[in-house]
């Protein structure tokens, strides 16, 4: 079906395209998520009235999230190329766009993370302290699974937008879709690729969409 409405598009390349999409998505979306847990954890903590409150620790931490944050993706993947290039051996291909994909956006996780730990009760966490919790029970007992709902939530639009990065790092040679939609179909301006691989896009997103949902509002106890 799919040959007779667009003949010019290879389905095993796109099948290919479509697994290298799905690939950087999720090993960099895990990589995000235990990165910006960590940030947005000191980010947290370390702030006014928080249990390691550290003003000049919060403002490096603070700082060092605003920048990239305010980094275009497309800039930052060509400023990590020499980084990219010393750890993975190569700056084209899936395994290449990880570490950019990963820097560029644990910040912007970082802080949603931070928005859904202020969004806990502070009751609850001046209750565990009370009882003599320390540091680290607060974190992993009352912190984070009272915030998970937000976590997750803040984890799928972060997935999200990888998604979309993944796109802009395959005009360089990351490969996905981003890849096939230019290479195959802008370059030789064949727009049919680039109409199917933008629906495959769409559907790509409405499945991380649908998955965070569900997750979230089976998390959600209110």
């Amino acid at each position: 079906m799919l040959n007779e409405l667009f003949p010019n598009v290879v389905i095993e390349d796109l099948v290919v395209a479509t697994g290298e999409t799905f690939y950087m998505t999720i090993i960099a979306l895990i990589g995000t998520i235990i990165i910006g847990i960590l940030l947005g954890l000191l980010l947290y903590l370390t702030s006014t009235g928080g249990l390691w409150e550290n003003k000049v620790l919060n403002t490096i931490v603070a700082a060092i999230v605003n920048i990239f944050r305010a980094i275009p993706f497309i800039i930052l993947i060509l400023l990590l190329i020499p980084f990219t290039n010393f750890l993975i051996g190569t700056i084209r291909g899936p395994n290449a766009a990880l570490p950019a994909l990963i820097i560029g956006s644990a910040p912007f996780y970082a802080r949603l993370v931070e928005i859904g730990l202020r969004e806990v009760n502070k009751g609850v966490v001046e209750a565990a302290q009370s009882m003599g919790a320390k540091t680290k029970t607060i974190i992993f007992k009352v912190l984070l699974p009272e915030s998970m709902p937000a976590l997750v939530s803040g984890a799928t639009v972060t997935a999200i937008a990888l998604i979309g990065y993944t796109a802009v790092a395959g005009a360089i040679g990351a490969g996905g879709l981003g890849d096939f939609a230019y290479f195959h179909g802008f370059v030789r301006r064949d727009f049919d690729v680039v109409f199917v691989c933008t629906v495959l896009i769409v559907i790509i997103v409405f499945i991380f969409q649908s998955i965070g949902d569900f997750i979230t509002n089976r998390l959600d106890k209110r």
